[in-house]
């Protein structure tokens, strides 16, 4: 089944900045995210017939899916260029942080997010940058929900771990003063 250009543009137009951001987050490279943003459209529009909108509600769940796939075969591709002598680009971190952070606490919190796995910088990214619930993140990377409650987890204990001054970030549990 064909898309309709007019609702290949509406979909295009409702959730290019959100896949763009998504892949952001994941890849910490703007070029490669416009890159991957673009193949998940062009994917999207040749299997648009596969989308099944009873099923999913939205596009969007449908769109994130696809957009993971590609991202994760992108980052494979990178390793393997770079083990073979050609490094993959080297995103500036601060201008990640520019376009998606906006005060001092969050970039500390982001730069320490980035340093995290790619697995659970995944579920931290659907969950909390995304707003996904965790059954929606375990669905969409296709893994069990204990999977995916475990990988928050492991990610939040790192994140405890790294993180000077801790209270401020994770409010329950820390026991210490609240800046």
């Amino acid at each position: 089944m064909e898309i309709a250009k007019a609702e290949a543009q509406r979909l295009y137009e409702e959730n290019a900045v959100y896949i763009y951001r998504l892949v952001l987050m994941l890849t910490k490279s703007r070029s490669l995210a416009e890159d991957i943003t673009q193949d998940v459209f062009m994917q999207a529009f040749r299997k648009y017939g596969s989308f099944d909108p009873q099923r999913t509600g939205s596009a969007r769940p449908w769109l994130s899916r696809i957009a993971i796939n590609l991202t994760r075969n992108s980052l494979r591709k990178s390793r393997w260029l770079f083990l073979i002598g050609q490094p993959p680009e080297r995103a500036d971190p601060n201008s990640i942080e520019a376009i998606v952070l906006s005060d001092e606490r969050d970039r500390e919190l982001w730069r320490e997010v980035l340093g995290l796995s790619l697995k659970t910088r995944e579920v931290v990214t659907l969950h909390f940058y995304a707003g996904m619930t965790l059954q929606e993140t375990a669905d969409l990377l296709g893994i069990p929900l204990g999977t995916c409650k475990s990988r928050l987890h492991s990610a939040l204990n790192s994140l405890r771990a790294r993180l000077p001054n801790k209270d401020r970030y994770f409010a329950y549990g820390s026991g210490g003063s609240h800046e």
